[in-house]
C-alpha cells in the first residue's frame, strides 16, 4: 500500500475529475487492488479487492492528514466503493456527497453518482476520446456524429460544445439517456442531439436514417449479457461502419478489456470492414499507464477513404 499512501501524500488540490492513482495497471507492485480518483469535492477509492477495516482507515488517516495541508477550512469527503466477484458495494466514509453532483472536464460538466451502482455517471479513462473528438470538430465544424453506447452522452455534449452540427445517440438504458440529457441543459445545450433508447443491433434501419455520418463513436461495454459481449458482437458491428461513415468520415472503437489486445480490434476490421483504414491508436491518459499495453484501453481511429 506504500505506492497509493506516498501518492495520497503528495496530491494537489483537484480541479477537473481525474484518476489519481492507477494501481490496477501493475506499475506499484502490492497495490493492484487500489484505484483512488477525484471527483471533485469528493474522493473516491476502489478497491478490487475485499479491504480490511485496518486498510480503511490507513488510507482514512492518509486523506485526511493531507486534506488538511489542501483545503484545511473543507470537510474531506470520501467515497469507498469494493468491486470482487462481478459485485459492487458502496458507502461514504467522511463528509458528504453533493446531492446532484456535478464535476468538469476540458470545461464541460458532467453529472455523476458516487453512491449508486458500479459506474459513475463519467469513465474518466476515456478523457483522451473526448480530447480527440473535441479536436477533431475543431478542425471541421458542422460534422454529423452518431454515438453508439452512449451511456450518459459525455461524448454528446463534448462534440456539441466544439460545434458538431449534429449528434445521434444511442443506448439501450432510458436511465443512462435520461442523465445524458440532463447532462446538455446543464452545459447549456439544448439542441442538436437526439436520443434513441434501442438495442442498436435491432435498430440499424432507424440509425442509417439520420446518416451516413461524419463520425461514429463505438464505446460499448466488453461484457454485458443481453447488451453486448466483445468477442460476439464487435465483428457484426464492424460491418455496419462501411455503410454509417461519410467518404473520408472517421470511427472511434474503443475496448476495455485486459484479455483482448489491440490486434483484436485490428484483426476484426481488417476481416469485416477491409476499406476502413486505420490511422492510429490513441494514448490513455497518463495516470492509467499500464505495464502491457496489449491490457489497457484501446481506442483505435479508423478512416473511410474518400473526400
Amino acid at each position: 500500500m506504500h505506492a497509493l499512501l506516498s501518492t495520497i501524500a503528495s496530491l494537489p488540490l483537484p480541479g477537473d475529475a481525474r484518476r489519481v492513482f492507477h494501481g490496477r495497471g501493475g506499475l506499484h507492485p502490492g497495490c493492484e487492488q487500489w484505484a483512488l480518483d477525484a471527483y471533485p469535492p469528493v474522493w473516491l477509492l476502489t478497491s478490487f479487492a475485499p479491504a480490511t477495516d485496518t486498510e480503511l482507515a490507513t488510507i482514512g488517516d492518509a486523506l485526511q492528514q493531507r486534506w488538511q495541508q489542501l483545503a484545511p477550512d473543507l470537510p474531506l469527503n470520501w467515497v469507498y466503493q469494493c468491486r470482487h466477484e462481478g459485485r459492487s458495494s458502496s458507502r461514504l466514509m467522511a463528509g458528504t456527497v453533493p446531492q446532484p453532483h456535478a464535476v468538469t472536464e476540458g470545461g464541460a460538466r458532467f453529472l455523476v453518482h458516487l453512491l449508486q451502482g458500479q459506474n459513475h455517471g463519467l469513465f474518466l479513462d476515456m478523457a483522451e476520446g473526448r480530447r480527440w473528438l473535441r479536436a477533431e470538430l475543431a478542425a471541421r465544424p458542422g460534422q454529423t456524429l452518431l454515438n453508439l453506447f452512449a451511456y450518459t452522452c459525455a461524448f454528446s455534449v463534448v462534440a456539441l460544445q466544439a460545434g458538431a452540427g449534429q449528434v445521434v445517440n444511442v443506448d439501450m438504458s432510458r436511465g443512462a439517456l435520461a442523465i445524458g440529457q440532463q447532462n446538455h441543459r446543464l452545459n447549456g445545450l439544448t439542441a442538436g442531439a437526439a436520443f434513441l433508447p434501442h438495442d442498436i443491433f435491432s435498430s440499424w434501419g432507424r440509425i442509417g436514417r439520420s446518416g451516413p455520418y461524419d463520425l461514429v463513436i463505438v464505446d460499448p461495454p466488453s461484457y454485458q449479457l443481453g447488451s453486448f459481449v466483445a468477442t460476439k458482437d464487435y465483428p457484426r458491428l464492424m460491418r455496419r461502419l462501411p455503410g454509417l461513415l461519410t467518404p473520408g468520415g472517421r470511427a472511434l472503437l474503443c475496448l476495455n478489456a485486459p484479455e483482448l489486445g489491440p490486434a483484436f480490434l485490428q484483426d476484426h476490421m481488417a476481416a469485416q470492414a477491409p476499406d476502413l483504414v486505420f490511422e492510429r491508436r490513441l494514448a490513455n491518459p497518463a495516470a492509467f499507464a499500464d505495464v502491457s499495453g496489449q491490457r489497457s484501453l484501446k481506442a483505435l481511429v479508423y478512416r473511410r477513404p474518400g473526400a
